[in-house]
């Protein structure tokens, strides 16, 4: 029996990326703007950001992405009210369907989420720099990083942008349905939801479990699906996420932060802060001002 193969041919195709950043700004950061020969965007991971394009001017919320096009002078500003957290990658890419892109804002879904922090994990362990460095020109690879880290990168960006384009089709069967951990997704955000509205307090497995109806080994096989981590786990990284985003608005002192997320003390905040930072606060404002004033 003879085969013959079918050769697959490229929608999107990205082979270089110029930079991945992860930014956490403070309330009060402004970027004079820029333009370059190569396409960027901006998404919006937590509070919100001013963002200007040509004739353009939008605030862009929490979830939303903002595409610019090569050569499209561009520049941002914080709100003043709000310390956000941004994911901006600029790559190359020539393929005529970019044009969709052109001047675009859009929502993203769970699947682009996950995507991009699949993106920002693997820069992490392919690039030996800081990825909240705004004046990084250049990305150092590591001498031995992971096994296929390069690769993992290009597939999840165009994976990313193949899902946008696909999911704003007309075509009714062009929305890919996930019908087996719709379930899951359901009660990972309900749970998601409570425990953001519940920073302040000490929660335990048991409390969450209780409020949300689940049982305990469901929900941390949930949990450990969508995040890696454990409920606790994750929840006190929520914490110090806020604690972080609190820290950049500079409205409160470390003792008032510590008191309005619920900790029982300042030591045992500065103590778990360090824990999962690697910084203390003092040394995570500090180290957040510096790149602000570069």
């Amino acid at each position: 029996m003879m085969y013959k193969g079918t050769l697959l041919t490229d929608t999107i195709s990205i082979h270089e990326v110029f930079t991945i950043h992860y930014f956490e700004y403070m309330s009060d950061f402004s970027f004079a703007g820029e333009s370059h020969n190569f396409w960027e965007f901006v998404f919006v991971d937590k509070g919100e950001i001013d963002i200007y394009m040509e004739s353009i001017h939008a605030r862009l919320k929490k979830g939303e992405v903002a595409f610019h096009k090569p050569n499209e002078f561009h520049r941002l500003q914080a709100t003043g009210s709000s310390a956000p957290n941004l994911v901006v990658i600029s790559f190359e890419c020539n393929d005529a369907v970019m044009q969709f892109f052109e001047g675009k804002i859009l929502s993203l879904d769970e699947t682009e989420k996950i995507l991009l922090g699949e993106i920002v994990k693997e820069a992490k362990s392919l690039f030996n720099c800081r990825l909240d460095d705004p004046y990084l020109t250049e990305m150092t690879k590591y001498k031995q990083p992971p096994f296929g880290a390069e690769q993992f990168i290009r597939i999840h960006l165009e994976h990313f942008l193949l899902h946008l384009l696909r999911r704003r089709q007309d075509s009714p069967s062009s929305t890919p349905k996930v019908i087996a951990s719709k379930g899951n997704s359901e009660v990972f955000n309900r749970v998601l939801a409570y425990m953001e509205k519940n920073l302040c307090l000490h929660l335990t497995i048991e409390q969450i479990c209780r409020d949300n109806m689940i049982g305990r080994s469901q929900l941390q096989k949930i949990f450990q699906q969508k995040t890696g981590l454990g409920v606790i786990e994750y929840f006190s990284n929520m914490k110090i996420d806020a604690a972080k985003q609190m820290m950049r608005t500079d409205l409160m002192n470390f003792t008032q932060i510590s008191e309005k997320l619920g900790y029982s003390s300042i030591h045992y905040f500065s103590r778990q802060f360090k824990k999962i930072t690697g910084m203390t606060p003092s040394e995570y404002v500090s180290s957040i001002k510096a790149l602000s004033e570069v």
